[in-house]
């Protein structure tokens, strides 16, 4: 394969101005700019990304003053998140020209810095390069480590058809959950949760009470609550928590979309809480590397086997089409993990 020419300039996406309180992103947020692609110093690597990979924190991260565990974007400089791509050039001993890497570099085609900031992956573990930015590892983390999901659990997914729950609920039934259920915003995602990705029975939570919903397909209670949603939803749970239940707690979508933050605050019922016993287990997503690699290990072996969907929404156009993807994804727009497909650029 040849390498391709390296332009003497790249796109960026940048944070043009901090988020106004209490509202949500708009593209007014966003600055498309142009910066010069360098060849590598010493101990450097170039890299062409090939996809980046979007997520609903990414709205968190541009606020002002938040108390966030992981780096927050600033007006003029360009956004970071989780991409893929190829070395096209090298000035370290540690990275070879061909080689795939996973960065944080994010919102560019073109990527360059010091060796050590870039992660070299094997390209042959799966299908295609987008598979390493699966949101894998929260979804295994969560169900295997958190949730300690188990034969004959019944799990509940909040959130289900996003990059989180539509890999968490798969991961539950290859571990040995007895039945899992979904929630999702629309008839399509529930059809789609059911009869693509295995879960056992799913609903649409704008279809009436959720407590209501929730237990007519658990009528003897959830054993493991995996949310990424917060609100009305994580009130449900706790009514319907069976003994013992464990809410593994990764998100807050209903505080964090829609202009409100009234959905990261829900109401515990605290008597209902000790009288099942209810452990509640928050976790953030930053992962270690044995996180990581636990999730690609049984990942690759999964869709090796067949017995596994990669749930995944790959928007063309190149780094310029990322603020209104992740508007989209925002909105609802999307189903799985939502990635943008740099090699158009």
């Amino acid at each position: 394969m040849n390498a391709p020419a390296v332009p003497a300039t790249t796109t960026q996406v940048k944070l043009a101005r901090y988020l106004d309180e209490g509202k949500n992103a708009t593209l007014r947020n966003f600055e498309i700019a142009q910066a010069p692609v360098s060849p590598p110093g010493e101990g450097q690597v170039l890299v062409r990304n090939s996809y980046l990979q979007l997520s609903a924190v990414m709205q968190d991260l541009m606020h002002k003053d938040i108390d966030f565990p992981m780096p927050t974007y600033h007006p003029g400089q360009p956004l970071w998140g989780m991409s893929i791509g190829t070395v096209v050039a090298s000035e370290s001993d540690a990275l070879a020209v061909g080689d795939t890497v996973s960065n944080m570099d994010g919102w560019t085609s073109w990527s360059r810095g010091p060796a050590e900031q870039y992660w070299k992956v094997d390209p042959s573990m799966y299908p295609d390069l987008s598979y390493f930015l699966g949101q894998g590892p929260t979804a295994y983390h969560g169900v295997v480590d958190i949730a300690a999901v188990h034969e004959g659990d019944v799990v509940f997914v909040t959130g289900a058809a996003g990059g989180v729950g539509s890999l968490a609920g798969q991961i539950a039934k290859h571990v040995g959950a007895k039945k899992v259920i979904g929630s999702a915003g629309s008839p399509e995602k529930v059809r789609w949760l059911t009869q693509d990705l295995g879960y056992d029975a799913a609903f649409d939570y704008h279809d009436g009470n959720i407590e209501e919903q929730l237990r007519k397909h658990a009528p003897d209670g959830i054993d493991v609550l995996i949310d990424t949603v917060g609100g009305e939803q994580f009130e449900a749970a706790v009514q319907v928590a069976a003994h013992g239940a464990r809410f593994a707690l990764c998100g807050a979508l209903s505080g964090q979309v829609g202009g409100s933050s009234s959905g990261a605050f829900p109401r515990l019922d605290i008597m209902k809480s000790i009288n099942s016993e209810i452990v509640f287990k928050p976790f953030t997503t930053l992962h270690t590397p044995d996180q990581i690699w636990a999730w690609n290990e049984h990942f690759a072996k999964w869709v090796s086997e067949g017995t596994f969907v990669f749930p995944a929404t790959i928007v063309e156009g190149g780094v310029e089409a990322a603020p209104k993807a992740l508007l989209d994804s925002l909105a609802g727009k999307h189903r799985g993990t939502v990635l943008i497909d740099l090699a158009t650029d």
